[in-house]
């Protein structure tokens, strides 16, 4: 009699106990689903070269299953021609580790500041794969909903994002699992373009004759912003020996400073850091004045020395030019006695 049918693993099916060793007993292995005989005794029956049998002594029979597929899944039956005929069935399910599609899933994604942008991830596998969205960086999701609050991961295959910023930008990763290792992932990129804004801290900033000074600006644009520096509306190059010109760009992001060797009379006036994109441009001011007032004072009096007049000359002109009006005077009055 059968003792016992079960899957000693994923591939293998075992009968235990099928008589005394007096008894003459063939065991056929059949694919129920399909009424499909597979083996008798020794011998394999079916064209499928996966497939496979042997015994220990006659007592335990192995229905062997060599690479197995979701096709495999299904009813099998041990029967022994007894009389009356004995069997007994197990069913195999085949798991599959999960696998995420290309096609239905979203490929990288390029959006303008505003809109709504929905990601979708398709995988499949046995059982069905749980699907979650999660930050690559590990920051928390934007929630789809005022009401929402924010996660380190959202389930299901769709992620909704509503009017995208430029804190959106980033990569998003689709993770599918369904307790057959190994879970899948795939990578989304977000890029989301914006025209640039400008931030300064400073706006007016105040040195003496000499001193070392630092302009900062801060700009944010994608696609990458052109930036540079002007000097009352004229650029300057990166051969002015005046200036350090540098930039630290960190994503969009880019602090921008104009170092200033040292403060002459030239570089006073207003400067301007300049950002441009292809879908804008902005700018914004930083004043710098004289702290000692030496340079606003020599703006206003530039009369050289030479051509100041001397206070003596103009003394003689006053004298001479207030004797030449007494005499006319003494003249007119003898005239006039004349008559």
């Amino acid at each position: 009699m059968i003792s016992s049918l079960f899957q000693k693993s994923s591939n293998d099916f075992v009968v235990n106990g099928t008589g005394t060793p007096e008894e003459t007993v063939e065991v056929a292995w059949l694919r129920v689903d399909t009424q499909t005989i597979l083996t008798i005794a020794t011998h394999v029956i079916t064209k499928n070269h996966r497939i496979a049998v042997n015994h220990s002594d006659r007592r335990v029979w192995f229905l062997h299953i060599h690479d197995v597929r979701q096709a495999d899944r299904g009813w099998y039956m041990c029967q022994l021609n007894t009389d009356p005929m004995k069997s007994q069935t197990a069913y195999l399910d085949v798991v599959v580790p999960p696998d995420i599609l290309d096609h239905p899933t979203s490929s990288d994604q390029v959006a303008r500041e505003g809109a709504n942008v929905t990601l979708r991830c398709a995988a499949h596998g046995v059982p069905t794969p749980h699907v979650v969205w999660r930050r690559e960086a590990g920051d928390l999701l934007p929630a789809t909903n005022i009401s929402d609050t924010q996660n380190s991961s959202v389930s299901g295959a769709v992620l909704h994002l509503v009017k995208v910023s430029r804190l959106h930008m980033g990569a998003y990763l689709c993770i599918a699992s369904n307790g057959v290792p190994p879970s899948v992932s795939k990578r989304v990129m977000l890029v989301v373009h914006f025209p640039p804004i400008m931030t300064i801290q400073n706006q007016l900033v105040g040195a003496k004759d000499g001193d070392t000074v630092h302009l900062d600006c801060h700009s944010e644009a994608f696609p990458r912003s052109i930036n540079y520096w002007t000097i009352n509306d004229q650029i300057i190059s990166q051969s002015d020996k005046r200036f350090e010109i540098t930039a630290v760009e960190r994503g969009y992001e880019v602090d921008m400073r104009l170092k200033i060797k040292k403060v002459i009379r030239s570089t006073f006036g207003t400067y301007s850091c300049i950002s441009k994109n292809s879908l804008g441009d902005t700018d914004g001011t930083i004043k710098l004045y004289s702290l000692s007032g030496k340079f606003d004072e020599a703006q206003y009096n530039e009369v050289g020395e030479d051509e100041a007049p001397d206070v003596s000359e103009l003394e003689a002109l006053k004298r001479s030019g207030a004797g030449a009006t007494f005499g006319a005077r003494t003249l007119l009055l003898l005239l006039l006695l004349a008559l």
